[in-house]
């Protein structure tokens, strides 16, 4: 995969407003290939969970959880699941719907749509309306617990346990333990690992 660069930010966020960010650059996957780009890690719940602290001084969040909910969330962002808040002014006279027709969908967004779906499958529907709402639509766990008239702090008990299953698919553990728990792969003869 070729890699390429993002515009400077200096470029495209206004000084005054990057101040108020918490900006850190990371490499995604798009359909042209590697990219680094720059997010706003306080947009997300799941960023906020895993850098602050519990009453044991221990993250809300744990790593493989925070890791499980961002592929879950990466997934749905190139999959183009979700809704368009704007109007589409790419192509008119295209049909109208999802902004995508069959023959527009790409390799990418077809198999990362199939990601989400077998995701949410093996985490059932227990979980699966509360990962989709903080990982991939963003929402706080205040606005969770109102809408579902929850207790308060129930949203993280229950985004936890979600987080927890959607790991265990993904394969993501919190810890690697017991005979054989070392790095297993597939080389061929003459392949040096590591290298």
């Amino acid at each position: 995969m070729k890699a390429f660069q993002r515009p400077n930010p200096s470029e495209t966020i206004d000084p005054q407003r990057a101040r108020h960010l918490a900006l850190e650059r990371r490499q995604i996957l798009t359909e042209d290939g590697v990219a680094a780009v720059l997010v706003n890690a306080s947009e997300s719940p799941l960023a906020w969970l895993a850098r602050r602290k519990g009453r044991d001084k221990r993250p809300m969040i744990s790593p493989h959880q925070f890791m499980a909910g961002e592929k879950l969330r990466a997934d749905f962002t190139r999959g183009h699941l979700a809704p368009r808040m704007t109007a589409n002014w790419e192509a008119p006279g295209r049909a109208r719907g999802s902004g995508h027709s069959p023959g527009e969908m790409t390799d990418l967004m077809v198999s990362s749509r199939q990601r989400v779906g077998q995701a949410m499958e093996a985490c059932g529907p227990e979980f699966a309306g509360v990962l989709m709402d903080v990982c991939c639509f963003l929402r706080g766990l205040e606005d969770v617990e109102r809408e579902r008239g929850w207790p308060a702090r129930s949203a993280k008990i229950v985004l936890q346990l979600g987080l927890d299953r959607l790991a265990r698919h993904y394969g993501l553990a919190a810890a690697v333990s017991g005979q054989g728990a070392g790095v297993r792969t597939w080389l061929a003869e003459d392949a040096v690992f590591g290298s």
